[in-house]
């Protein structure tokens, strides 16, 4: 997926909004809940979301895919370049992690 199809995606989603935050983070909320991060800036881009302990734990051991930094004790991940998984899969977890 590219920075336009995940902005896309997760505005498609009932009530989400986006706002720049941290600088160059483009967050995305539910009321006042984040559920995904895009780091615009970032060489490749970057994506960070929370899923469950074990996801996270299986996330982690894949290439390209680390605990997020600060938030990674709560089962955030970030995904160091956006294709790290295929577009079905990041889609489903972006889709849970609306719901954490």
């Amino acid at each position: 997926m590219n920075v336009d199809q995940i902005r896309a995606y997760c505005l498609s989603f009932p009530s989400a909004t986006e706002n720049l935050q941290w600088g160059d983070d483009l967050c995305f909320k539910i009321g006042s809940k984040i559920f995904a991060t895009l780091a615009l800036t970032a060489i490749p881009q970057k994506v960070c979301f929370k899923c469950t302990a074990e996801k996270f734990a299986e996330l982690t051991e894949l290439p390209d895919i680390r605990p997020a930094p600060y938030v990674g004790r709560y089962s955030w991940v970030i995904l160091d370049r956006l294709d790290a998984l295929p577009q079905p899969e990041l889609e489903d977890l972006i889709r849970q992690s609306c719901t954490k």
